[in-house]
């Protein structure tokens, strides 16, 4: 192997990435960076299906636990801090291997994306705040059509951040981006499973985190460090929120975290479908024409 190869290990929620990446790490002497935007805080672990300590098993796991919930952990504080595990596993004669289901995080690590160099405009942000996200999408799309296709439901932090960009640089956002070269030899592996199949992976998983105790990790959360974006935003937490506040029965919510999970699921691999280096076990279902 190249002394710059790397393994991506991408998919849908539920679909054994944690697993599969453990399993070749150990056979190839890999060591692990997490490719998860959640993972990176410390505290939010059912909810995120962080992997254990057994689970890893031994293997080195980087990008994990590494910031409070309270801190907004950028996707280029990510890449900055990912890309330097990166040369160190490989001056170690080791292989990187990441692993997860945040494709901007991947993106922007390894599909060779720039982040513009805008800095952050505290008083538009606060002004753009105080909309809604059906108000601020539409602004993004007078700006930039093309980049609301970016942008996950509600997720009012990233569209914020996109608006502030294209005002910014008065540019489209792909065009503020930009490509850089290619860095890394990338082998990309996608996993998968037949929709029904991944839907009853994620159903069972929800069932587990609530068995784990997912509502104590919930309240615990939020007596810590209040009702913060990074908890009240992330699915698992938020559902069980509803549940607490009594807008939900836990059987209610319970659905509710499924019906959100299997979606996010539809946009990752709607995401990750874009990428033509991926090898599939199983391929994404292709859109109904």
């Amino acid at each position: 192997m190249k002394n710059n190869k790397i393994i991506a290990v991408v998919g849908a929620t539920a679909s054994g990435k944690t697993a599969y990446a453990v399993d070749l790490a150990e056979k190839i002497g890999g060591e692990i960076i997490s490719a998860d935007s959640r993972l990176v805080y410390r505290g939010m672990d059912i909810g995120t299906a962080k992997p254990t300590m057994k689970e890893r098993r031994e293997i080195p796991h980087y990008m994990i636990d590494i910031v409070e919930p309270d801190v907004n952990y950028s996707a280029g504080l990510y890449a900055k801090k990912a890309k330097e595990h990166i040369k160190d596993i490989l001056s170690r004669g080791k292989i990187p291997v990441i692993a997860g289901g945040t494709g901007l995080y991947l993106r922007i690590l390894l599909e060779n994306y720039l982040l513009p160099e805008v800095e952050p405009d505290y008083k538009l942000r606060e002004e753009l705040a105080e909309l809604s996200f059906d108000e601020l999408f539409e602004i993004l799309s007078d700006l930039d059509k093309n980049a609301t296709n970016l942008i996950e439901r509600n997720d009012k932090k990233k569209i914020i951040r996109y608006i502030e960009i294209v005002k910014s640089t008065g540019l489209p956002l792909a065009k503020a981006r930009g490509i850089k070269d290619e860095e890394f030899d990338i082998e990309w592996i996608g996993l998968n499973f037949p929709r029904e199949e991944l839907y009853d992976r994620i159903n069972k998983r929800v069932d587990l985190m609530i068995e784990q105790g997912l509502i104590d990790e919930t309240k615990g959360l939020l007596k810590k460090y209040g009702r913060i974006s990074n908890i009240v935003d992330t699915i698992g937490y938020k559902e069980i929120i509803s549940y607490l506040d009594g807008e939900l029965t836990l059987d209610e919510a319970k659905d509710k975290l499924k019906q959100n999970t299997r979606n996010y699921a539809k946009r990752q691999l709607t995401w990750f479908r874009k990428n033509e280096n991926i090898k599939w076990n199983c391929y994404p279902d292709r859109k109904k024409k």
